[in-house]
């Protein structure tokens, strides 16, 4: 099973219409991929809506495709204590990752890739080696949705070398 991790609590987020695009193009292909929001949740203890989660999404999930945007030059707090606060045995260990970069400047988040590569790494988590910046994210959607043809030229190749691994 997949599972497209949208990785902030902001509401609005080009990082949230990322992963949608992603679900879109993984959907064309034949997957189903739920998107995980973070918006809303409580990430900073073991609670049950946290246990629920685990069950139902977290632990079924044997490919992850994180979509984080740049904090601070590295990733969102939030995305952090959601992988701290899990069981990380059940829930990552031995999994495989997609990484995805989104920010608005012009480096589409590589220090944080390279931050979240680590801990995926500590926690023995398989990385896809494309992992992929998109920049000026703010500039990439029209009102039909992303009207760029590069960026969903790279998210397609992306998503088709994670499908083989």
């Amino acid at each position: 099973m997949y599972l497209i991790i949208s990785g902030t609590n902001r509401r609005g987020s080009y990082t949230l219409r990322i992963a949608e695009l992603y679900q879109s193009l993984l959907r064309e292909k034949n997957i189903q991929a739920p998107v995980l929001s973070l918006v809303d949740l409580n990430v900073l203890e073991r609670n049950p809506s946290i246990l629920q989660l685990e069950k139902d999404l977290l632990i079924p999930a044997t490919k992850f495709l994180f979509i984080s945007p740049e904090y601070n030059g590295s990733i969102p707090g939030v995305l952090k204590c959601l992988i701290d606060i899990t069981d990380y045995k059940k829930v990552w260990m031995g999994k495989k990752a997609l990484l995805t970069g989104v920010s608005r400047g012009r480096a589409g988040n590589l220090r944080g890739m390279d931050h979240l590569t680590g801990i995926l790494h500590y926690i023995r988590m398989v990385v896809h080696p494309n992992k992929l910046p998109i920049s000026i994210v703010d500039t990439l959607f029209d009102q039909d949705g992303m009207g760029h043809e590069e960026t969903l030229s790279m998210v397609n190749t992306q998503l088709d070398e994670f499908i083989d691994f």
